[in-house]
């Protein structure tokens, strides 16, 4: 995308790993993604692929064992 876009979100390599003691499962590697105002995005995958971790992430909702 052009950079003087104008963006409603703009979400550059997004990375998120949860912790369970000193090992972290990474589970969103580098997702990246724009979207302009009156544009609709939807995250499309298979069960446990980070759809909702992406979301949290995005929102900055994710609890605290989580590492972004």
């Amino acid at each position: 995308m052009a950079e003087n876009e104008n963006f409603r979100l703009s979400v550059r390599n997004l990375n998120i790993g949860f912790t369970n003691g000193r090992q972290v499962t990474n589970v969103v590697d580098g997702v990246s993604f724009d979207v302009l105002p009156g544009e609709i995005l939807s995250l499309v995958g298979e069960s446990g692929c980070g759809k909702s971790a992406s979301c949290l992430a995005v929102g900055r909702l994710l609890n605290a064992n989580a590492v972004t």
